[in-house]
């Protein structure tokens, strides 16, 4: 990230990191499961053949006293039929027309997918069975003006086990920090385009980390669901918060959108060329000019609505569920952005429950308590996609780049054979390593063998053979300094001298001599 901002700095203003979109889930634990439920109904004195009746009596004394909170204010209550329509857009609409700066916006209902339990005949065991089964059942959205989130929401499945799901905009909860710290700032949807003080908006980012997420999202539940205390007195429970998704971008501020417009078009060609981007995406946005002069003493919000409708490029690459993506924001904002919907491919340094002390590095988990290692996970996968976006601006001839690595040398006093970008093995081997989504977390020997190898094997010999031919290839590239392995892991990434080798020689193998004798 340095090196990009170092490359463009006459026409950057600044660089802010942060959560962008969080998705939060509340469990009760000791009911999630069709186990946990059967010792639920076996504890409530309920029989499993007098289970259906009792299960529906319960969803509509939850439905009842969850839309009894929008009564008692006040506001309305919609049902969605449309799958496809934005209920984000419905709520902001309702608390625009209401003027509603703080509290319940409306509830918005709609006949969702959940998972549920049943009850069904065991033929061969020939007795009734309590199973865990997807089905569909009313979800009530339930939107709110958060003093310190701004517009969110928080989700209620009416059927059991009564999950939640919360979403919050960690951008919409930047700019009331901003406003309570009195910094002046521009900002455009969710999306901010210019900043007083960047040192203190990242600073307030930054704060944003230590949120103790059970005590801010606790409260919000009991409105929602404000009988669960009265209907697990006997048997308490409380929400358990794990982040399904989380969303953390960072957003690079430009002067200007042709500043940004004149740079994107020359990394979007290098993301897809050399960065093997098999994912691209174009939308629609609308574009937003940096306001000037909006600094000073003022401390609220500047909007400016232009009926100009640009296509925008987005690049996405995708690992295991987990993503990188760099798209234009409102014309003047560059936003690179890590997805983490499936954690347990990264490693946190933790306890565990029943031992706090006992550290190690373990598996990540989806609760909250990992989410300030899911930032700093996701920081490091934002800066090194900007890394490598700065290396297609690398000013070293190519002949410094390549001498080393095309010339035999000893490494450890073993021999180490010249590298040949030029042909077909080595420039395979260069642009698997060299793929945008290995910059999440890496890659380790199968993630390049399903690359270079087309079809794949079931003979365990092949599978030999073909590992140990991988891990020749790594070493090699380790001998000439383009990758390094991470610690007590099986996992490797490439350096900066790596990164910016591989990418001037994929480069130089595309170009055609015209652009060659051009450029020289």
């Amino acid at each position: 990230m340095v090196e990009f901002i170092r490359q463009h700095a006459a026409s950057v203003m600044g660089v802010i990191h942060g959560f962008d979109r969080l998705r939060f889930r509340g469990t009760l634990r000791r009911i999630a499961s069709a186990r946990g439920m059967g010792s639920f109904l076996h504890y409530a004195g309920v029989l499993l053949k007098d289970a259906g009746v009792w299960l529906s009596d319960h969803t509509e004394q939850v439905k009842k006293a969850s839309l009894a909170v929008a009564d008692a204010q006040d506001r309305p209550v919609q049902y969605v039929n449309d799958p496809s329509a934005r209920k984000e857009e419905i709520a902001r609409q309702i608390a625009q027309r209401d003027g509603i700066q703080e509290g319940l916006v409306c509830v918005l209902t709609a006949v969702e997918p959940c998972c549920s339990f049943d009850i069904q005949r065991n033929r061969q065991k020939k007795k009734l069975e309590l199973v865990a089964r997807w089905r569909k059942c009313l979800h009530l959205y339930h939107y709110y003006q958060h003093p310190l989130f701004g517009l969110m929401h928080m989700r209620l499945q009416t059927w059991f086990p009564f999950n939640l799901w919360c979403c919050v905009n960690g951008r919409e909860w930047l700019a009331r920090q901003l406003d309570e710290h009195a910094i002046g700032y521009c900002k455009r949807e969710n999306c901010l385009v210019a900043v007083q003080d960047f040192q203190q908006a990242q600073s307030l980012a930054d704060e944003q980390l230590q949120a103790d997420w059970a005590a801010l999202l606790d409260p919000i539940a009991a409105k929602v669901h404000p009988i669960r205390s009265k209907m697990f007195a006997d048997y308490p429970m409380d929400y358990y918060w794990s982040c399904q998704d989380s969303e953390f971008a960072s957003d690079i501020l430009f002067h200007s959108p042709a500043e940004l417009s004149k740079l994107y078009g020359h990394l979007i060609r290098h993301g897809m060329q050399n960065l093997s981007c098999e994912r691209v995406m174009r939308f629609l946005g609308r574009k937003t000019p940096t306001v000037g002069g909006c600094h000073g003493n003022f401390t609220g919000e500047v909007a400016s609505y232009l009926n100009k409708r640009p296509e925008g490029i987005c690049l996405k690459h995708y690992v295991n569920g987990n993503s990188v993506k760099m798209y234009d924001k409102q014309g003047s904002v560059l936003r690179i952005e890590t997805t983490i919907i499936q954690p347990r491919d990264f490693r946190v340094y933790r306890g565990t429950e029943a031992d706090p002390k006992a550290l190690q590095w373990r598996l990540l988990r989806k609760g909250v308590v990992d989410l300030r290692r899911r930032a700093e996970i996701s920081l490091s996968s934002n800066e090194r996609y900007a890394q490598a976006m700065a290396s297609a601006q690398c000013s070293k001839p190519l002949k410094e780049l390549a001498e080393d690595v095309c010339r035999r040398k000893r490494h450890e006093g073993r021999p180490i054979r010249a590298l040949n970008p030029m042909g077909a093995e080595d420039a395979a081997l260069l642009e698997t390593v060299n793929r945008g989504e290995f910059a999440i977390n890496g890659f380790r020997n199968r993630d390049v063998r399903e690359h270079l190898y087309a079809k794949p094997t079931e003979d365990p010999k092949e599978q030999k053979r073909r590992s140990a031919a991988v891990t020749r290839k790594l070493r090699l590239l380790r001998s000439h300094g383009l990758i390094k392995k991470v610690p007590r892991t099986h996992r490797y990434v490439l350096t900066d001298r790596g990164r910016q080798t591989i990418t001037t020689l994929l480069a130089a193998r595309c170009a055609d001599a015209h652009t060659l004798l051009k450029a020289a």
